[in-house]
C-alpha cells in the first residue's frame, strides 16, 4: 500500500472529522448524481426534508460564534448539536429523493462512522472551553434530539446572515444544496 494511502487510512481511523463534511457532500453529490425519483409524493416529502435540513443549517449558523461564545439561543435552546441535525435531515432527505435503495444503508455507515465520535470531540472541546456554563447546558440538553418544551426560547438571540455566510459559507453550501434536488427533480417521472 502506498505511504499517500497509508495516510489517508490513518487519518479516517484517526482524524475522522477531517473528511466528514467532504464525505457528506460527495454521499450528496452521488445521490444527486445517478438518483432516479421514484414519484411525486416521495419526492415532496424528501424535499421538505431537504428544506427543514437547509433552514435549520442556516438558523444554526447564524447564530454560532466558534470557539468564541457558547450558542445557547437559536436552535441551540432546542439542540446542543443543530448543525448535525440539519445534516441528518438533509441526508435523509437525499436519500429518499435519490429513489435508490443503497443509499440508506450507505448513508447510515456515514452517519454511524463520523457523527458520533464528532460529538464526543466538539462536547469536550466546549467543555474545555467554557467548563461549568457548558456542563450546565448540556446536562439539560439533548445532542440531537430537540427539547421541543423550549420551542419560545429558540427565537431569542441575534441571528446574523454575514455570521452564517463566515460561519461556513452557510448560504452558498445551501444554494448548492437546492440545485442538486433541482437535478433530481428533472429525473422525476
Amino acid at each position: 500500500m502506498s505511504s499517500k494511502a497509508l495516510h489517508v487510512r490513518h487519518n479516517l481511523a484517526h482524524r475522522r472529522d477531517k473528511y466528514r463534511q467532504f464525505l457528506g457532500i460527495a454521499l450528496i453529490a452521488l445521490l444527486c448524481a445517478t438518483g432516479a425519483p421514484t414519484g411525486p409524493v416521495s419526492f415532496s416529502v424528501a424535499a421538505g426534508l431537504i428544506a427543514v435540513g437547509l433552514l435549520v443549517r442556516l438558523w444554526a449558523s447564524g447564530h454560532i460564534k466558534k470557539d468564541q461564545e457558547l450558542a445557547q439561543d437559536g436552535p441551540y435552546a432546542l439542540v446542543r448539536h443543530p448543525l448535525y441535525v440539519g445534516n441528518l435531515t438533509l441526508l435523509l432527505g437525499y436519500c429518499l429523493a435519490s429513489g435508490l435503495w443503497w443509499a440508506y444503508p450507505l448513508a447510515v455507515a456515514v452517519v454511524w462512522g463520523f457523527y458520533p465520535p464528532a460529538i464526543v470531540r466538539e462536547d469536550g472541546k466546549l467543555e474545555g472551553l467554557f467548563g461549568e456554563r457548558w456542563r450546565h447546558w448540556a446536562a439539560s440538553t439533548h445532542a440531537l434530539i430537540p427539547r421541543f418544551d423550549r420551542f419560545p426560547q429558540a427565537f431569542g438571540g441575534d441571528w446574523s446572515f454575514t455570521q452564517s455566510l463566515r460561519a461556513n459559507g452557510e448560504p452558498i453550501i445551501a444554494a448548492a444544496l437546492s440545485w442538486g434536488l433541482w437535478v433530481l427533480f428533472q429525473r422525476l417521472g
